[in-house]
């Protein structure tokens, strides 16, 4: 990759923006759409250069994971800007670039997720079996506390609690002797089976950092960070109709979502499929982790539009959290279940993964009510 490409990541080079004129009289135009991208494709620079520097390894530094991330999230925000804006850009530059930035995300963030699933089923176990002291688990205190229903512990958000009674304890009422006895085998299969799946992905993670299929997209990036392909009428294109599309795209996919049943804080209508032997994904999660990407498409947009002013809106922070926990449970479920598969397993082991399949579904129907109660005090509008 040539070194000139990385200029714009050094500050001892770099040069300070100018005022943005896209944002010139309060409406933003094509030219507020150039200066984010130029924005995020330096960021970009700036991560990859930082990357390269703390190391790669399996036990990489902080400042290692950090840049990581931070790669994910400007090749988010910018292909996700490009599928918002596409009719300001260069069609086929757009076209070509939008799939490779989102082949780059997905393959760095598996490694990740790998880790996280393992970390979140893990400390599940030992919080249903009841063999350790459990700390609160970070998903569960996001969404909220644990109350009673139906003889089980089901995560709940804490808007569902009864004003002045506190925060619930954990309850969780299954046949103990059975859980404990098959929780540390069920846990150390799940732990095989992560690692490595982790190591797998770490392994991709570098041979995508060292292909040339990486280095022509960050050389587009790089060439983005100074160059950016708008059309000839861009510079005089109100961002707010397409922003607004945007919006009406979360609004209109909310609206096909079960959010009357999701209003019930025991829906154990999903559990149907849930629980059953089928190893095709989820067929009601779909829907949902659509919404998730929409809502990150819209927060992107108003991003755009409003630049480092832009507001911050804590229900829809709230919405797209409630998001994010759907989907690490249903992920964290479906982990479990394939675990459970697992052929010549003992019983204690398999009821063990079973009972773990069946509190991630908890949570995420958990998650689903979060959702629905913030959803309804946030109106999507134009950003």
């Amino acid at each position: 990759m040539a070194q000139q490409h990385l200029d714009p990541t050094d500050p001892a080079t770099a040069r300070p923006s100018p005022p943005d004129p896209g944002r010139a009289g309060g409406a933003a135009t094509g030219d507020a759409l150039a200066g984010y991208l130029r924005a995020q494709a330096t960021e970009f620079l700036r991560a990859l250069r930082l990357h390269r520097e703390t190391g790669s390894g399996q036990n990489g530094t902080e400042e290692s994971v950090d840049a990581a991330r931070a790669l994910r999230r400007s090749a988010r925000r910018i292909s996700g800007s490009l599928h918002t804006f596409r009719p300001l850009l260069d069609t086929d530059w757009s076209e070509e670039m939008r799939p490779e930035l989102a082949w780059l995300s997905g393959t760095l963030a598996l490694e990740h997720a790998c880790a996280a699933r393992l970390e979140r089923l893990l400390l599940a176990l030992h919080r249903l079996s009841g063999s350790a002291a459990f700390p609160t688990q970070s998903a569960a205190s996001a969404v909220g506390g644990r109350i009673t229903g139906a003889g089980r512990g089901i995560p709940a958000p804490a808007t569902a609690r009864a004003p002045g009674t506190g925060p619930a304890t954990p309850t969780v009422t299954v046949e103990r002797g059975n859980l404990t006895v098959g929780a540390a085998k069920a846990g150390a299969l799940l732990e095989r089976q992560l690692t490595l799946a982790r190591t797998r992905a770490h392994s991709t993670a570098l041979q995508a950092l060292g292909s040339s299929r990486f280095h022509a997209v960050a050389d587009k990036v790089a060439v983005l960070a100074s160059e950016v392909p708008l059309t000839p009428a861009a510079a005089s294109t109100d961002l707010r109709p397409l922003a607004a599309a945007a919006g009406e795209r979360l609004t209109d996919a909310v609206t096909a979502l079960p959010l009357v049943t999701a209003g019930h804080p025991y829906n154990a209508e999903a559990l149907v499929h849930g629980l059953s032997p089928d190893p095709a994904p989820h067929p009601q999660d779909g829907p949902w982790h659509q919404v998730r990407l929409l809502l990150r498409l819209h927060r992107y947009a108003g991003e755009v539009l409003h630049g480092d002013d832009a507001p911050t809106d804590v229900r829809l922070l709230a919405a797209g959290q409630a998001l994010n926990l759907h989907r690490d449970a249903s992920e964290a479920a479906a982990a479990a279940a394939s675990a459970a598969r697992t052929p010549r397993i003992a019983p204690a082991t398999a009821y063990a993964l079973g009972v773990l399949h069946a509190d991630q579904r908890h949570e995420v129907e958990a998650a689903r009510f979060a959702f629905q109660q913030s959803w309804q005090k946030q109106a999507v509008g134009t950003p």
